[in-house]
């Protein structure tokens, strides 16, 4: 079916403003899918924070032309999609690994992850990660753990002062108590 010049003007637009302007995307080649398949995986995507979009080549070589994208303007061959996300790229790896397992419906071409080129053997490695929440968590946890400690030594060394200030005031007491002892009774 062949596009009319505003139609490809505005896929070019679509293009420019969603994966070309993205900092993390997956150049993915495919075959064989079928529209359910394309759904159940579009669907799967957007649940991840992401976007899945089948592009043209030669229209998503403008739009990528002068990005970060463009970096994997040789991948543009075939069939070809892009899935990319803002937010979450690790997420993004897992829906995709995830719906690869099985059907080897889905090539890995090469992706975009922070900026940063990556082959497409790197995706699984990327989806295996934990996700941004989890890291963040333990970072948390890492820089509590120092601070709690410290508070937790203050607090003994504090407790251990007042336990020797109240052993040496037992101490005088008792020394008092015997030195009254042997005055009256000697």
């Amino acid at each position: 079916m062949a596009l009319d010049r505003a139609k490809k003007e505005q896929l070019i637009a679509d293009y420019t403003k969603g994966f070309a302007a993205s900092g993390n995307a997956f150049v993915l080649g495919f075959r064989g899918m079928t529209v359910p398949q394309v759904d159940a995986l579009r669907s799967k995507v957007r649940a991840s924070g992401g976007r899945y979009q089948v592009v043209k080549n030669r229209l998503a070589l403008i739009a990528v032309k002068n990005t970060r994208m463009e970096t994997l303007a040789e991948h543009f061959q075939g069939s070809t999609a892009v899935a990319y996300s803002d937010s979450d790229v690790v997420g993004l790896a897992k829906v995709l690994t995830e719906f690869a397992k099985g059907a080897d419906i889905l090539e890995f071409r090469a992706g975009l992850v922070e900026g940063s080129a990556v082959v497409g053997t790197e995706v699984k490695a990327i989806a295996e990660l934990p996700s941004r929440e989890v890291l963040i968590g333990r970072l948390l946890f890492l820089l509590q753990t120092p601070v709690s400690r410290l508070v937790r030594d203050l607090g003994a060394i504090t407790q251990q002062f007042v336990s020797v200030l109240d052993q040496v005031r037992q101490q005088k007491e008792s020394a008092s108590g015997a030195e009254q002892a042997s005055q009256s009774g000697g």
